[in-house]
């Protein structure tokens, strides 16, 4: 299986007044194509950091990452962006949903930076809810859906455009047991059956046994435990 994340000798450092504050010193990585790692540790390790770095939202100090065997560090805002679109979904623990929009067009909102033709949109938007189960919810707007729903909207708008990668920070973080359950199982789903590639961070130990394996982000390194059963 090829790595579908490279990061080599990665830095990232804050400057707050005159103080530099060093997230990162030479953090090597890699990830595999078609993986699901939880990334676990303490506040304040990291973890959304990670996340941002490797969705292309943040840029690091010094080293590098390659995607799919490009380095994305070097690309410039535009292609930076146009990238993203096309190869990275987000998954957050607040669903960031357009409270006035239905379902469908909160998950066709990713595609509007396309040159999809709305019958294609509308095409893509339909396989995306029905992959998470919600086709008929379509025109229900959030506040008529559970917190459960709402985030699988989220993932919907996610996977629209067919991204490799979903990027999920704390994705069940404002579920109950339950709940959280079922989303982890959607994107145990994602991952199984059609091959995405899926980085949680999570503080919830019982959603990292949903992922193949965890990392523990401590103090700038990572320490891998067993695989999940």
């Amino acid at each position: 299986m090829s790595d579908l994340i490279r990061l080599s000798d990665v830095e990232k450092t804050y400057t707050r007044g005159k103080e530099k504050i060093a997230i990162f010193e030479r953090l090597t990585m890699t990830i595999p194509e078609g993986d699901f790692v939880a990334i676990m540790g303490p506040s304040g390790s990291g973890k959304t950091t990670l996340l941002n770095l490797l969705g292309g939202t943040d840029r690091l100090t010094s080293g590098s990452i390659e995607f799919d065997g490009k380095r994305i560090d070097k690309l410039s805002e535009g292609k930076l962006t146009d990238w993203r679109a096309k190869n990275v979904g987000f998954i957050f623990q607040f669903y960031n949903l357009m409270p006035i929009l239905t379902a469908s067009q909160n998950v066709e909102l990713p595609l509007l930076l396309t040159d999809l033709s709305p019958s294609k949109r509308r095409e893509n938007v339909a396989t995306a809810l029905k992959i998470v189960g919600l086709e008929d919810r379509a025109r229900h707007k959030p506040r008529e859906m559970s917190g459960g729903q709402q985030q699988r909207v989220a993932i919907a708008r996610a996977i629209v455009a067919d991204p490799k990668l979903l990027l999920c920070d704390e994705p069940t973080g404002d579920l109950d047991r339950t709940t959280a359950d079922e989303v982890l199982g959607t994107l145990q789903t994602l991952n199984s059956q059609l091959g995405k590639t899926i980085i949680m961070v999570t503080h919830d130990a019982a959603a990292a046994k949903f992922a193949k394996r965890t990392l523990h982000l401590d103090k700038g390194h990572f320490n891998e435990q067993e695989l999940a059963a």
